[in-house]
């Protein structure tokens, strides 16, 4: 890497992405065991610049992978416990008057933090959840006509329950389309329940896990991370996943150009966190469900048919073809 690259970066080099990402993913299995995977997709978005939701059934650990990856990293974190009658101020924060200045003063909300932990986030309405629009997309929020802007990173990863379970509402369009990628935890295998009754029956793991990096290398490492090539090959072979989601007879909505951004941000790091300086076809492969699902609508006569989002970006990584030139860039 280039000393131009490696000043821009804050000093991180593109080749300590890989092993600050490994650390990060063994202090989060000491809380979360056996989902691997699932963790590492999790570290892929913090890197990615990206926003987390994870959805699931209750009481498989959607809220300790938040709190977990929080807990991994030295800086600032809040909880917003998402009800129906959580206000947009009590989120995003609000002016009050202060009778000795008689001058009013903005009282921040939960947002301003690194990582802002949104448990339940369909529990609350949609009113509410609306109020996290602007903070994840623009990184600032506007409070009776002034503009604050939140801190570097800024995180938000929010659980919530399937929408057909009692008292949730769905989260409108615009907001999911905003969360880089969505995750399910699924159940553990029963080797890993087992250990867990020993670890959690008698302890919190939570309550032991030390942070093993800060805000202020992760703000680094985002930087290192957007250094990493694409290749022309893959960027088109990326925006002919995307294009064909809007073209598909089984979808009512496709990816936005946003989507496009999010997948490519994603597979960058995917790609650091792998130990790579360039991107491959197979991170787009691997990432196109995660990063594309939650954002498709599908038609009518797919929901009649029981299909699933996740069936047709199948269709698509099947029909569309690889690139086979789309290795590294010369000299790396």
């Amino acid at each position: 890497m280039s000393a131009e690259t490696d000043v821009a970066s804050g000093g991180v080099d593109l080749a300590d992405v890989a092993p600050a990402a490994a650390r990060v993913v063994t202090a989060i299995e000491k809380v979360i065991e056996g989902k691997r995977d699932v963790i590492k997709l999790a570290v892929t978005v913090l890197l990615a610049e990206g926003h987390l939701l994870i959805e699931d059934v209750p009481g498989v650990g959607k809220t300790m992978l938040a709190k977990a990856l929080a807990r991994s990293i030295d800086c600032s974190v809040r909880r917003i416990q998402f009800t129906p009658d959580l206000l947009p101020s009590d989120v995003t924060g609000v002016s009050v008057y202060n009778q000795e200045t008689r001058e009013f003063e903005f009282k921040p909300g939960a947002v301003f933090a690194n990582i802002v932990v949104g448990d339940e986030i369909n529990r609350a309405s949609p009113k509410t959840q609306s109020a996290l629009l602007e903070c994840m997309e623009e990184r600032q929020v506007t409070v009776d006509g002034n503009t604050y802007h939140l801190g570097v990173p800024f995180m938000v990863v929010a659980t919530q329950n399937p929408i057909e379970m009692e008292g949730t509402y769905p989260l409108p369009e615009a907001q999911r389309d905003r969360f880089t990628a969505r995750l399910s935890m699924g159940y553990p295998a029963p080797t890993a329940e087992l250990d867990m009754l020993d670890t959690h029956g008698m302890r919190n793991p939570l309550d032991e896990l030390e942070p093993v990096t800060d805000a202020i290398e992760v703000a680094a490492l985002v930087r290192a991370v957007r250094t990493v090539h694409v290749s022309d090959a893959v960027r088109r072979y990326t925006i002919d996943i995307v294009t064909g989601t809007r073209k598909h007879p089984d979808l009512r909505l496709g990816a936005s150009p946003r989507a496009t951004l999010h997948l490519l941000r994603a597979a960058r790091a995917a790609a650091a966190i792998d130990g790579r300086s360039f991107v491959l076809p197979d991170d787009i492969q691997t990432l196109a469900a995660p990063v594309l699902a939650h954002r498709l609508l599908m038609s009518t006569d797919a929901h009649l048919s029981r299909r699933t989002a996740y069936d047709t970006i199948r269709d698509l990584l099947t029909a569309i073809r690889v690139p086979v030139d789309s290795a590294q860039p010369a000299g790396r």
